[in-house]
């Protein structure tokens, strides 16, 4: 999964990127829009790290996720096309938005979350509009030459498209078929990458209820309720200061504003959510490991993601939920109970399942 982090200027996301990544980048920025700083977290999981305790693994290994941070975005910004590159090759966007008080931070204008999404999602579907143009004149030059059955289709779905966006609609919200999706796919167009709407706002003596309200306070219930969608806040502040604690001093932290997981926690969670990814868990004294799939995988397509020889010579899945298993206390004290069972290829996999694959290979 690599996420695109964006957002207009002084909104805080070169500092979430550092904070999500614990990259070490330069106060200065960056010297071109050409430029994108990549980082690769690991996934939190608390339930990994649970199951983690049960095993003692000699290796405890976490999903991790790629963000990508590119200077801030705008129409001058996107007509690089190294910059709007860095965007096409994301499976998401998270936009970060301003919506934290700071004199010392200069902004253009009040502080309005709504008005910026329009200015941004305006310049991705002007930048897919001016890509879409140029195909058609292309296909038009085509089918004059040679009608074929694929042309046609490809035209009549970016004519579509084109209207779509001239209705100021962006193209995640289009209705499309697989084969559509097949078509469009290698356009990479921004505008059809669903997107996360990250808050950034002030800190508070009640930051957990501020965080909980905040879609609704800033009027982004609507836009994160369209499809593709989705919004979540942050206090980029707290979490600078997360990021410098152990563990048990950021729990403790998190108490004190009435918080259970951190927001960068959360934004991952809400990622996967948009993304329609899950992680299911394998686990031993040798390793314990989260994997991420597809929500509703088969359990032969999950054996797939471990190894493509798994898939090719499944037998059973071994299963039981995360808690179950903690539950018992142990696989053996599971399989007495009856709550280990047995599954074949065609079980939907639940995000949260421990599996032990049988295989013939």
């Amino acid at each position: 999964m690599k996420t695109g982090i964006i957002g207009l200027p002084q909104v805080g996301k070169t500092s979430l990127f550092k904070i999500l990544t614990k990259s070490k980048l330069e106060a200065g920025g960056y010297s071109n829009p050409k430029e994108a700083h990549i980082g690769i977290p690991k996934v939190p999981d608390a339930r990994l790290d649970k199951l983690a305790a049960l095993y003692n693994p000699k290796k405890l290994m976490h999903t991790s996720v790629e963000y990508a941070d590119v200077a801030a975005i705008g129409q001058e910004a996107l007509k690089e096309t190294a910059f709007a590159a860095n965007l096409r090759t994301v499976d998401a966007l998270a936009h970060v938005l301003r919506a934290f008080d700071d004199p010392s931070i200069p902004h253009v204008g009040e502080i309005d979350p709504l008005r910026d999404i329009k200015n941004v999602e305006f310049d991705l579907m002007v930048n897919d509009l001016g890509q879409i143009e140029k195909r058609l004149e292309r296909l038009e030059k085509d089918l004059k030459k040679q009608r074929t059955a694929e042309l046609e289709k490809e035209n009549d779905l970016l004519k579509r498209a084109k209207a779509h966006l001239e209705a100021e609609k962006p193209l995640r919200e289009m209705e499309m078929n697989a084969d559509d999706k097949k078509r469009v796919k290698g356009f990479m167009f921004l505008s059809e990458k669903p997107i996360l709407y990250v808050l950034n706002i002030n800190e508070s003596t009640t930051l957990g209820k501020d965080l909980e309200e905040a879609v609704a306070k800033y009027k982004l219930t609507d836009v994160a309720n369209r499809p593709n969608a989705g919004a979540t806040a942050i206090c980029g502040k707290v979490e600078a200061e997360l990021a410098e604690m152990s563990d048990e001093e950021a729990a403790e932290f998190l108490g004190s504003y009435g918080l259970t997981e951190s927001g960068l926690t959360r934004l991952i969670r809400k990622s996967y959510e948009l993304l329609g990814l899950m992680s299911f868990f394998t686990v031993g004294e040798d390793e314990c490991r989260a994997w991420t799939v597809p929500q509703n995988s088969k359990a032969v397509d999950a054996a797939g993601a471990i190894h493509t020889d798994l898939s090719k010579h499944f037998i059973r899945a071994e299963t039981i939920h995360w808690d179950t298993l903690l539950e018992a206390g142990s696989e053996a004290n599971a399989r007495a109970k009856g709550t280990l069972r047995l599954e074949g290829k065609d079980y939907i996999v639940k995000d949260g399942d421990v599996m032990h694959i049988r295989h013939s290979g």
